[in-house]
Formats: C-alpha cells, structure tokens, sequence
C-alpha cells in the first residue's frame, strides 16, 4: 500500500464518524484537454470555501465581476464554518475535491501534503507577478518538508503596536517607553502619579491577564521580541533555543514580577480575563496595552464614551534594537491544489494565474473596497471612502474573506480617521520589521505527542515566578524539568529538522 493510499484509509477512518452521506459536495466537473486548451471560453473553476455571513446567491454581482475579469466560471461550494474543517476531511478522504481546496496548515493537512495528495507549486510562483511580489516569509510559513504545497490566503504578519493613553503620558512629561526600565518608570508612574487627576488610586499603567504568556498571539512573546527577543525559538548555530531562555524575554519576566511585587500591577492576573482587561481600558483605568494597531481606533472610540477628553494613540513595537515585531503565521488558510482533480501542470499553472488575477488593482479593490459608487466612492485625494459598509460586508465580505489580497498592495488607500490610518499605516510597515519562529513549519513527533504539557509546565512556572512561589533559581530548576520531560528531545528534533532544509 502505498503512502497516499494508506493517508486516505486512515482519514477515512478517522472521519467515518461525521458520515460521508454528509456530503461531499458534486463531483468537481472534469477538467480534460479540452478545458485546458487556450482560447476555450471561460476557465472551469470549482472552490470550497467558508461560509461567513449568507450564502451569496449564485450569479451575485459581485461572482460575474470576478469571472469577467478572470474569464472563469465559478462553482463554489460554500461550507458553514463549523463544519468546515469536518467536511474538508471528508472531501480529502473520499478524494473527492474540487481544484481549489481552502485548508488549514494542521497535522492532518500537513500529513497529506506528505503523502503527495496535492500540487507542489513552489517552482512555478516566480512566474506570477503578484504572488511573487509578496513577502517571502508569507510563503515560508506554510512549507512542508521544504516545499510549498499551495498558496496562502494572506493576512497581516505582524499586527502588534502600543496602544495607550498619549494624554497621560503627556502630561507625566513621558515619551513611549523603549527599554525594561523606561516600561517600569512609566507604568509606576501611571499607576502611582493619578494621572486622570480624579484623587483616587484607581489607575494602573498597564495589566496582566491569565493567557499572558500562551499561544501565537502571546503578550509576553510580543513584548519580548520588541525588547530584541526571538520570536518562541531562537536559532544559534543550527541549535534550537526555546523563548523563555533567552535574556530578553526573563528580562520582561524579572519586570513583571516587579511590578507584582510594588503592587503596580492587578495582583489577580492569574485568573483575570483579557475582556475584562479591555473593560478596563475602556473605563479609563489603563495606560498601556501591546495590541493589534489597527485596535487604537476602537479603542478611542469606546473610551471616549467613559472620558470624551481622553486621547489614545499608538506606536510601533519599538525597543533598544529598533522596530521588532513577533511574526505570525501570515494567512487565514492555504490553497491546495488536489492531484486526483487537477492532472496537468498546465491546469495547474492556470489555477494559479487565477489568484495571481485576484491580486490585480481591480479585482484587489473589489475584495477590499467593494463596487465603486455602490459601496464607496474616490475622494478628492483619491482615497476610497464607504458609503455603504452594511452591503460591502453582505454582499463582499464573503469573498474578500476567502479570496487572497493583501491590504495595501493594489489597493486604494481607505478614507478613514488620523487613529485609524495611523493603525493601518504600522501594520503594513510592520512586515518588514518582523521576526519569524524559525520552529513554525517544523516537525517533532515529541511536541505532537506532548506539546501542550511542556507548554503548560512553563507556563504555570512562569506566573508562580511573577508572584513570588518561586525565585531566580525555583524558575531555573523548573526549566530543568522542562528539559528532562521532552524539552532537551524536542530542542534536537527541530535542530535535525531545521539541517534538512538549511544546509550550507
């Protein structure tokens, strides 16, 4: 039995439970010489993708000007978000796919790529003018095994600013903290100098809550990396070094601890919960927070209800070294392009200048703006400004959601507010500041197995370091038993896995 043979019998397996009288959808229509001949009329294209709002009635205005200007014909089969990834594991199983296949980079996905079920189309996206034009690190997050088994549907690498409050730092005399000991001055005083002058001590400079430190989007990562950290591993002559032993990010452990311990910090963080870390920000209680940028508008917008004289702004994650940024993973899903559907690489090839087409000025403001003088208009300085968001998020936001574009890469620029264009304006320039985890795209068979029980050793040693259970060498000793419970195996596998591919 061969490998892709035997990948399909265990998904099929696997995903029995959810019942193949589920649906598979219709068997994608054939796509023979003939459908690849040049000048045939209208490309065939079939696509899974999910359902975010309403299911757009087929033959939308929005679907016939993307297949006028493609010379397409779609047949999308839109799947409910809940049972997407259900239903995609039964499309994969039953090898019934459509040529298009939205998926997610998940242990399943990527043990199907392996088993050679899809289109490796790295060698042939120099050729696209669009896809080719994007950063590479968009395409190096989704690699298996060295080679790119789709395209990704972009979204921002590197979203995080400071959001915070420019009214009290003004009037402390302050400029936006850059090393740990401008971030300990400024939060003390925040927390201690009554800085919205109503004479009580109910301010704090920023706050912690109970997932401070877990996942992708970790506010300890963040604040690391902008400190000159890695980003969750560092790489040191091919030896692979996890996050929380470099100096940069104790650094931001050693200054939470010492906020708790001055109590210049909500001594409940162990169990406070980041909504309820918003509100206070929201009430008028709260300098700092390391936040997607494009929030700050948001956030002054809500603020103002509490203190309409309160003044939010937001900054660059900036530090000693400059901008740093944690990079993300850079995509809402892949692309996939199913071997059993598509059989030629002129197909392939012509699937690909599909989406390379979405990235064009047209079908890009499409996505992102919507049809001009339905859902906005150009003003004077060329700007596009909505006139109605309510139809652009019925009527499009199912395709652009699903469909690749990178705001900011042929796209008009959006009328918006100073706060929420300065928002904007970070996040795009963020991607050439970020820092990528060189671990995202490798494999260990010891954190598939135990992955999230290493995690959370550290991360429970971590908040009984910042209250004080334990002190430098209690933290120390606990990174010891990390290591001896898989960590020093897990360091090794991504070292192998990283010299297959970086080999000089």
């Amino acid at each position: 039995m061969t490998k892709t043979m035997k990948w399909i019998a265990a998904c099929c397996a696997a995903v029995m439970t959810v019942g193949l009288a589920a649906g598979c959808g219709n068997k994608p229509e054939e796509t023979g010489e003939g459908a690849a001949a040049e000048n045939a009329g209208p490309m065939n294209v079939t696509m899974a993708m999910q359902q975010v709002n309403d299911i757009p009635n087929k033959g939308n205005e929005i679907e016939q000007l993307i297949e006028k200007y493609t010379n397409t014909k779609l047949d999308i089969q839109w799947i409910p978000s809940s049972a997407y990834d259900d239903k995609i594991n039964v499309m994969i199983a039953s090898n019934e796919m459509p040529q298009l296949l939205k998926v997610q980079y998940v242990p399943n996905i990527i043990s199907a790529m392996q088993s050679g079920l899809f289109w490796d189309v790295g060698p042939y996206l120099k050729d696209y003018k669009n896809l080719s034009a994007q950063n590479p690190q968009y395409f190096d997050n989704i690699k298996v095994d060295g080679k790119m088994y789709g395209v990704p549907v972009f979204s921002d690498i590197a979203r995080v600013g400071i959001v915070y409050r420019k009214d009290w730092l003004d009037a402390l005399g302050l400029q936006v903290p850059r090393t740990i000991d401008e971030w300990y001055n400024a939060i003390k005083l925040m927390t201690l100098n009554d800085p919205d002058k109503n004479g009580k001590n109910d301010t704090y400079g920023t706050v912690l809550f109970k997932k401070y430190n877990e996942g992708q989007a970790s506010l300890t990562t963040r604040f690391a990396v902008g400190m000159g950290g890695p980003n969750k591993w560092a790489v040191n002559n091919g030896s692979f070094e996890p996050e929380f032993m470099s100096k940069e990010y104790n650094d931001v452990l050693k200054l939470y601890k010492r906020l708790y311990e001055e109590k210049l910090l909500n001594q409940d963080f162990a169990v406070f919960d980041v909504s309820e870390a918003d509100k206070l920000f929201d009430a008028g209680r709260v300098g700092f927070k390391i936040a997607v940028a494009t929030t700050a508008k948001s956030q002054q917008d809500r603020l103002s209800k509490n203190d309409p004289k309160a003044v939010v702004d937001v900054a660059p994650m900036a530090g000693p070294n400059g901008i740093r940024v944690a990079g993300q993973t850079g995509n809402s899903g892949i692309y996939v392009i199913p071997k059993s559907t598509v059989k030629t690489e002129a197909e392939v090839k012509k699937l690909l200048k599909f989406l390379d087409s979405m990235m064009e000025p047209d079908m890009a403001n499409l996505l992102t703006r919507g049809v001009e003088g339905k859902h906005y208009t150009k003003t004077a300085d060329g700007k596009a400004e909505f006139t109605d968001f309510t139809g652009f998020q019925r009527e499009v936001k199912p395709y652009r959601d699903n469909m690749l574009y990178v705001d900011g890469y042929n796209t008009l620029t959006l009328k918006d507010n100073a706060i929420g264009e300065k928002g904007t304006k970070i996040t795009q320039e963020n991607v050439k500041n970020s820092v990528p985890n060189p671990a995202l795209t490798l494999i260990s068979p010891t954190y598939s197995e135990r992955g999230k029980e290493l995690d959370q050793m550290i991360w429970d040693a971590q908040t009984k370091y910042i209250m004080g259970k334990m002190d430098d060498a209690g933290w120390q000793a606990e990174i010891e038993k990390w290591k001896k419970a898989g960590g020093t195996k897990l360091m090794e596998e991504y070292k192998a896995e990283y010299a297959k591919f970086n080999q000089k």
